[in-house]
């Protein structure tokens, strides 16, 4: 960048408090800081005191916050809230996996009086910056975006309207109808927790699923299809020339350390969406109770309201199932490696190594699903060794990308168990800190980031799914079986509920 250049504005940049993913607010401050931007960026975790006292000392033009998991859109709101007590006239940028243009409409932008617009990547970050510092085109931008968002929020009302529910006691007992008679359980091979200290990064490797690290970079399109595209391909073979060289060194200079705990617990279903842990085979002590959420709107002919807990044995069908809990990571050392990189304004390096982070991380939560599948558990045949994947001929990664194989792995937070304030349950179970050294943040965000967590169901039809939207009914059942007030809940599920809070 020419330093000589005439700056277009100042934007100060942040992850919300309680939320540690950073890439694509990273990559949106490089292309803004390629267009003349001066980028004041905080860093991740940061709480919305720190944010406004450094936008007012900094005298920013522009505030941009990114989240990914879900807790930090009510954070945004928070920001969001604090920003119009304070008297701040500038405009809010909002961005991050989990945001949306909806969202933003509905939840945000009410509460504040100065332009608040999603930007949905970083190639429109430069447009929506450019528009809200330009004298020319301010009035007639923020003119299109609130009329946009006045139908946005129209459109929202007329959906939740239009959704048809069924109460809590019709869903469950439209439930998933699984032959528990007939059916038993695989017994684990290996009960118990198994921990792993430094797993060879070279063993994961071949399990990396590419196609997700183009959507990083937002280079949309399936590996390996895209090397081979007509307008992104040399992009795509430069940016996977790049990853390979960085990805090498990773692995035989051991810049990463890979950590896993996993455990496999005798576990039944109870009262129809709940499950119970117990502390030996005898079934006798429950060690914890794990609570999931029930499609509640009404399905097409045949299909079921899915929750988890119908895919383990009820307690009342007197056969002894199980529920398996992982927590990998791939992001120890990755820091002084980020500093090494950023202290050289490095950024292209600095994102890339993030991003293979992430990847292997990703990677490692699938080789440890084969491995306990074949080991642990037990239940699916073949020859499996840890280094499968480089050794054998018969490793095949298009599979595993397909989840073409038994059993699942669903994350707190993810579609199917949405609720992040069930992961301290898992962190328990696993003692996942002292055994793996991942810790959650106060909004149950996994540290380091490069991390993925879990549980392990086997039954050959269990399958991911979507919990959606929910009704007051169920919050409220939901609440109470969690000992936890309806607007706590509501607050961790608010982008499921289906109904506005009193």
């Amino acid at each position: 960048k020419d330093s000589s250049a005439q700056s277009n504005g100042k934007v100060l940049m942040a992850t919300v408090k309680g939320d540690v993913h950073d890439i694509g607010k990273n990559i949106v401050g490089v292309v803004l800081q390629c267009n003349n931007f001066e980028i004041v960026d905080l860093g991740v975790m940061v709480p919305a005191n720190q944010i406004l006292e450094t936008a007012r000392a900094e005298q920013v033009n522009l505030i941009g916050l990114s989240g990914l998991i879900t807790p930090s859109l009510d954070e945004m709101v928070h920001v969001a809230k604090e920003m119009e007590r304070l008297g701040f006239d500038i405009p809010l940028m909002i961005g991050g996996a989990t945001t949306s243009k909806a969202h933003t409409a509905v939840k945000i932008e009410p509460h504040y009086h100065a332009p608040t617009v999603w930007v949905k990547d970083a190639s429109r970050a430069v447009g929506v910056a450019q528009n809200l510092i330009s004298e020319e085109y301010y009035d007639s931008f923020v003119k299109a975006l609130r009329d946009e968002y006045d139908r946005v929020r129209e459109t929202h009302a007329g959906r939740r309207v239009n959704i048809r529910w069924l109460t809590l006691a019709e869903a469950r007992a439209n439930k998933v109808s699984l032959d528990w008679e007939s059916y038993t359980p695989p017994v684990p091979q290996l009960p118990g927790l198994q921990r792993f200290d430094a797993m060879p990064l070279e063993f994961l490797v071949p399990y990396i699923d590419w196609t997700p690290f183009f959507h990083t970079w937002e280079l949309k399109g399936s590996w390996p299809k895209i090397l081979d595209d007509p307008d992104k391909g040399e992009h795509a073979r430069q940016l996977y020339a790049d990853a390979q060289a960085m990805l090498r060194q990773i692995v035989e200079e051991k810049w990463l350390r890979a950590r896993a705990v996993v455990g496999l617990f005798p576990a039944n279903t109870v009262g129809d969406d709940d499950i119970e842990v117990y502390t030996d085979e005898s079934r006798q002590t429950v060690r914890t109770t794990l609570h999931h959420l029930r499609q509640q709107t009404e399905r097409p002919p045949g299909k079921p309201n899915r929750c988890l807990a119908d895919f383990l044995a009820p307690k009342e069908s007197g056969k002894a199932d199980y529920l398996g809990a992982f927590v990998v990571t791939a992001g120890i050392g990755i820091d002084e490696h980020v500093k090494r990189f950023e202290a050289g304004h490095d950024d292209y390096r600095s994102i890339m190594l993030k991003a293979l982070a992430d990847r292997l991380a990703e990677a490692f939560a699938e080789h440890m699903h084969d491995r306990v599948r074949h080991i642990n558990w037990g239940y699916e045949q073949g020859d499996w060794s840890p280094d499968y994947g480089l050794k054998s001929e018969n490793f095949d990664g298009d599979k595993l990308v397909r989840e073409d194989y038994v059993g699942i792995r669903p994350a707190p937070g993810y579609p199917a168990c949405p609720d992040h304030t069930e992961k301290p349950l898992l962190w328990e179970l696993l003692d996942a800190e002292a055994n793996c050294g991942v810790r959650l943040t106060e909004s149950y965000a996994m540290w380091p980031a490069a991390s993925v967590s879990g549980w392990y169901f086997s039954h050959p039809e269990s399958s991911y799914f979507g919990v959606g939207k929910i009704n007051r009914d169920q919050v409220e059942d939901y609440a109470r079986r969690k000992r936890m007030s309806v607007a706590e809940i509501e607050r961790w599920l608010a982008p499921n509920l289906g109904y506005e809070p009193e």
